[in-house]
């Protein structure tokens, strides 16, 4: 009997792989500002290198498609160059054996379409339309582009209130981000290249932690210039820092008795502690913004009135009403919306939940705040019932596993059908239809049902977390045009009939994050201050430290630790903790410094939208 052989992998292969994962990790840590032909040429020259070359269409249509992109590149292309590159492509997805060829040739076919206009300038000018001087990958995904580089060297150097003032010169909210911004800087971190990418949310905290008070800049002379802004929520009280600092006397008019808006109201304490976002709110009323409490517009003021009695008015009011399920029997007892529950803990209206059970439909980062937020009310049962699968939440991943680790059951790929109440008119459950994955579209998978019985889900409370919307009925008599449930204004924020009034954020975009509203405050601000003839400049005095000459060795990253799962459901106090001064020194040192080491320097500038 012959002897046999456990297999093990062969030393090339073993490189193989490494070398795949260090092409992954550069393909992850791609930087924005790339042109996308020669990323396109790039791509098909992999995957030519992947096929096996037994089939004419990829052995020598995919060659073909690659002498035609680099002929562009070389400016030796013509206009018909890119008909041909079409036909071609088109060929090849209609005859390839494989989906190595298919996929290749549509992958350009989508380019020639999606990006024409960059084959069009190579060809005809010579020159690519994106930048030459690519941004840093961390400041351009940012949306209120923070000098990310700047502040995490300033943590790696101990000058902890330094980064709270370069922080606020584009974000007034470091304390609030460092617990609760979904940092996108972080998706294309050049980190990634070496081993994983800077935390560049959990450095912030630890400026804010260890910082202390740190008072906000100077504000520029008084203009005379008065603003009302309508709504204290992130995008408002932003705009009102920015053009306070701009010297303008900004007014902001909240209908609930304390700023903050879903910070306070819609955020849990044990995501984002109250007295922590005070700390924000205290520093930008320090700049002298005036705040008008318990008036709501359209019941307490209107906006003609405003309009008359300041210089600009802004709309930033958020979105702050639910959207309905469109189920018979909403209406029961025991139905929530999740802003509306969450907005009652946020004001202290405990609602006692002990031994119940209770259902959350939805899958966004507000349905895990209602889910967790049940359970520490004393839940017995808390379920999130959503009709497509984990991966397709929206929530953040973090959310998500923190959920699980607290006892959420977890309902995917079931579609709310019908809600069943009792003789009082109370909830006692809900019908779903079980789902499954169908064809992809637009890159994310559809569902369609299953053809089985619907299933039955008993809760006595029903909490609807399925999106957002804005009351728009006042701002409708107001002559303000509204859209599919949104404010609709010019780029600049400005309306086309309507001299001296602007909106911004949620109103106007649509339901996002943080930070995405604190940028758009900060643009809206920037064209308010145009309008009443002025263009201020918000600067920052503070010194960013010189970039490090030595190595950066391989090492891992340092992740916020939580608080344990069955110690913290039992409260509402903070889940996360803070990094200690030696993790935050390593940490930060970890930062390839990339606003210094092959981009330039980025500083300066101002983001306009006129």
């Amino acid at each position: 009997m012959s002897r046999l052989e456990i297999a093990s992998p062969k030393k090339a292969k073993i490189v193989m792989e490494g070398l795949y994962k260090d092409l992954e990790r550069r393909i992850e840590s791609s930087p924005p500002g790339l042109c996308p032909v020669d990323m396109a040429r790039a791509f098909l020259e992999l995957c030519h290198a992947q096929t096996c070359g037994k089939c004419v269409p990829c052995r020598i249509g995919l060659g073909q498609l690659n002498n035609f992109i680099r002929e562009v590149l070389d400016g030796k292309a013509t206009m018909k160059t890119l008909d041909i590159m079409e036909q071609t492509a088109l060929s090849i997805m209609e005859s390839a054996d494989c989906a190595i060829g298919y996929e290749a040739a549509n992958m350009v076919y989508k380019g020639l379409i999606g990006y024409r206009d960059d084959y069009v300038e190579h060809i005809q000018n010579g020159r690519c339309t994106c930048t030459y001087n690519q941004p840093v990958p961390c400041v351009s995904l940012c949306p209120a582009h923070v000098d990310i580089p700047g502040y995490v060297a300033l943590v790696g150097e101990g000058r902890y209130a330094d980064a709270i003032r370069l922080l606020r010169k584009d974000n007034p909210f470091p304390t609030t981000c460092g617990f609760i911004c979904e940092h996108p800087c972080e998706a294309r971190c050049r980190r990634n290249m070496v081993d994983d990418s800077i935390n560049i949310r959990g450095l912030k905290r630890v400026a804010a932690d260890f910082a202390g008070e740190v008072d906000p800049p100077q504000c520029a002379p008084d203009t005379g210039k008065k603003i009302a802004i309508l709504g204290g929520g992130p995008g408002g009280l932003s705009a009102a820092y920015y053009l306070q600092l701009m010297g303008h006397q900004t007014t902001v008019y909240e209908m609930l008795p304390k700023l903050g808006g879903m910070l306070r109201y819609g955020i849990p304490n044990y995501r984002l502690p109250k007295d922590r976002l005070d700390d924000d709110i205290r520093a930008i009323l320090k700049t002298g913004v005036q705040v008008k409490n318990g008036l709501k517009i359209g019941q307490d003021i209107t906006i003609q009135q405003l309009r008359q009695e300041y210089d600009v008015v802004l709309i930033t009011i958020g979105a702050s009403t639910d959207k309905k399920l469109g189920l018979e029997n909403e209406d029961a007892d025991g139905i929530l919306s999740a802003v509306q529950f969450l907005r009652n803990v946020g004001k202290n209206q405990i609602m006692d939940l002990t031994g119940k059970e209770v259902a959350v439909i939805g899958g966004g980062n507000v349905s895990m705040d209602a889910v967790r937020t049940a359970k520490r009310l004393g839940a017995k049962k808390v379920s999130i019932v959503y009709r497509r699968r984990v991966a397709d939440m929206t929530a953040l991943p973090g959310e998500i596993d923190g959920a699980v680790a607290e006892g959420i059951e977890l309902q995917t790929l079931k579609a709310p059908s019908s809600i069943d109440v009792d003789e009082n008119h109370h909830v006692k459950g809900i019908y779903v239809t079980p789902q499954m994955v169908s064809s992809i579209r637009d890159g994310r998978a559809s569902i369609k049902p299953t053809g089985e019985e619907d299933i039955y889900i008993p809760c006595d409370v029903l909490i609807v977390a399925i999106g957002q919307n804005i009351e728009t009925h006042h701002f409708e008599q107001a002559g303000i045009p509204v859209e599919r449930g949104k404010i609709v204004t010019k780029s600049t924020g400005a309306f086309e009939n309507l001299p001296g009034v602007f909106a911004g954020g949620d109103c106007a975009s649509g339901p996002a994050s943080v930070i995405k509203a604190i940028a758009a405050a900060k643009v809206v601000a920037a064209n308010i201050d145009e309008y009443l003839g002025y263009h201020h400049e918000i600067s920052c005095d503070v010194d960013i430290p010189e970039a490090h000459l030595d190595d950066r060795t391989p090492c891992g990253r340092v992740n916020l630790t939580e608080r344990e799962a069955c110690e913290r459901v039992c409260d509402f106090e903070a889940v996360e903790n803070c990094m200690t001064e030696k993790e935050a020194k390593q940490e930060a040192g970890r930062c390839l410094r990339c606003d210094h080491f092959g981009y330039g320097i980025f500083k300066g500038g101002r983001e306009t939208l006129w």
